[in-house]
């Protein structure tokens, strides 16, 4: 037999209640009228061998049986109204959000039973997260609008410059052009991988690496720009196996050092990599200009930004660092950013090993 839940207990308890107060007030209320005709009108008794009732007792019953039906008028009213005030608040609700305004809230009262209840709080909060995909959505589309009009306008004008002749096609306008697409195809990357990450199809290759080397080839490509930007790359890297996506942990890597490059001080860039404790930590290290505490929670979300006056180049994305998440994340680690002990941050990626 199915285990009852607690609204089927409540209306279980009321039915029963409400059937024994009948069959208590028939029972009761019978000894009750007989011992009152009994003591003031003695000769209204029906005869032993009478079986059709007598008139007294037929308004008795006939009280009986009112007084029955109002107790049960009453007790299904006020359960019904329970019930169906939280249903019919959910429902009503429902409706308004599937033409479009999810600012409706269910609502219940002190007297709602407890499945009711639950059912117009767990409908207020998915409310709640379908509103906030909402406007999710809307700053996504935005945002992805905003970073992709930039390049494609630069290349539409480039193109139709060299199209009309005001520009001559020489290296130095190419190279300019594949910068652009370059910067596009990297913007769509990092969008798909933060899109398959939401979405729960981020896959990954794991296989027994050696990463130090990996670490040392991203940094090697990436020194160039680093210099340009007045960073010495520092290298601490643990030897050995390390099972993880050596080309996720990579791309994760290069995102860490553009961001680096794109906020930090000149000064040195420790880059470390240790094993501890079953967990490996990737962690790249600047020497400022820090990041202020109210910003860390929230540095991991898409197209967040620190503070534009601290920062050298304006033209990134947004999404590095959201891509460093969800690499973390796939690999059943997490990303984090913290105060350095020298006043820059420390970006950290670990995940079991």
């Amino acid at each position: 037999m199915r285990k009852l839940t607690g609204l089927s207990r409540q209306i279980v308890r009321s039915m029963a209640a409400l059937a024994l107060t009948i069959v208590l007030l028939v029972l009761l209320g019978s000894y009750a009228f007989y011992a009152l005709l009994m003591a003031f009108s003695p000769t209204s008794m029906p005869s032993e061998d009478a079986w059709l009732p007598s008139g007294p007792e037929l308004v008795w019953m006939a009280l009986t049986i009112l007084v029955a039906l109002v107790l049960s008028i009453t007790v299904a009213v006020k359960l019904s109204k329970r019930i169906l005030l939280p249903l019919t608040s959910v429902a009503d609700s429902l409706r308004q959000v599937a033409n479009g305004d999810l600012d409706a809230r269910a609502s219940g009262d002190d007297d709602s039973m407890g499945e009711a209840a639950r059912l117009v709080d767990d409908f207020n909060v998915m409310a709640e997260r379908l509103q906030r995909m909402a406007k999710e959505q809307a700053f996504w589309n935005a945002a992805i609008a905003h970073e992709l009009r930039t390049p494609v306008t630069i290349l539409r004008g480039r193109l139709q410059g060299l199209a009309e002749g005001v520009f001559t096609p020489d290296g130095a306008q190419f190279q300019s052009l594949l910068t652009q697409v370059e910067g596009l195809s990297r913007l769509i990357e990092d969008l798909r991988v933060v899109g398959m990450f939401d979405s729960g199809h981020l896959s990954l290759l794991r296989q027994a690496t050696d990463l130090s080397t990996d670490i040392e080839t991203v940094v090697q490509l990436f020194e160039p720009r680093l210099r340009d930007a007045g960073l010495t790359p520092v290298l601490d890297l643990a030897p050995g196996k390390v099972d993880c996506d050596s080309a996720r942990i990579r791309q994760a890597l290069m995102a860490l050092l553009e961001n680096t490059r794109r906020h930090a001080v000149p000064g040195a860039l420790h880059i470390r990599l240790h094993m501890h404790d079953n967990l490996c930590t990737l962690s790249v290290e600047d020497d400022g200009p820090g990041i202020a505490p109210e910003l860390t929670e929230r540095l991991f979300e898409a197209f967040q930004r620190g503070d534009p006056s601290r920062t050298r180049d304006t033209t990134g994305s947004g999404l590095g660092l959201a891509v460093v998440r969800a690499i973390a994340a796939a690999h059943c680690g997490q990303a984090s950013c913290r105060a350095s002990g020298k006043g820059g941050t420390v970006f950290e990626l670990n995940w079991p090993i």
